[in-house]
């Protein structure tokens, strides 16, 4: 299981769309994801204060995009990263975080 960071407005366009992007996929080529373990720290590092905040449970052999697991040297750690759409169907669950 891989998880992802995502407000309420935009898992609601990901519902119409039919599918997920972030801007990371268009700026970096990729959407950040990460363990269960890295969680806490991408919270507290990048969405202290976001409202309606979300946690997306996705299920990685359900991916129809790449996936690849990529070292952060700023933390040295390897972080998922799925490279293209997130079919919707591979998020297994969906958590509100604030």
């Amino acid at each position: 299981m891989i998880y992802h960071y995502i407000t309420g407005s935009n898992w609601k366009k990901a519902q119409e769309d039919g599918f997920y992007t972030s801007p990371s996929l268009f700026t970096e080529g990729f959407i950040h994801a990460s363990k269960k373990e890295q969680l806490a720290g991408v919270l507290q590092r990048y969405y202290i204060n976001t409202p309606d905040l979300h946690v997306l449970h996705i299920d990685e052999q359900k991916l129809t995009a790449p996936l690849k697991w990529e070292l952060s040297p700023s933390l040295n750690e390897l972080f998922p990263h799925i490279y293209g759409e997130l079919n919707l169907d591979a998020v297994v669950d969906i958590e509100a975080i604030q």
